[in-house]
């Protein structure tokens, strides 16, 4: 059977910082620009919970999309060692 080793894909800290500050900043922008923009409360209100909303639907999509990524990476995986275990057991020379 043949040892095939998979590349664990693993993101630097210093990206992950660079993401949640971006995060925050753009966050922070918004939440600002709501609160500094001269409209009744009650449209600052409405923007807010849409913010939030967006932001909620946003961390929902990117589990989703991970999740489906990983799942197919266990297929392949399974699919993989059963295909070795396949040549493996198989003998060329075996007559039929």
């Amino acid at each position: 059977m043949s040892e095939t080793t998979s590349v664990k894909q693993q993101s630097t800290a210093a990206f992950y910082g660079q993401a949640v500050l971006s995060f925050g900043v753009a966050l922070g922008a918004v939440a600002l620009g709501i609160f500094f923009l001269e409209a009744d409360a009650w449209v600052r209100a409405f923007l807010a919970v849409g913010v939030l909303y967006l932001v909620t639907s946003c961390f929902t999509l990117a589990k989703i999309v991970r999740d489906r990524q990983e799942e197919g990476r266990i297929v392949s995986r399974v699919d993989q060692a059963r295909l070795e275990k396949i040549l493996a057991e198989h003998d060329p020379f075996q007559k039929i």
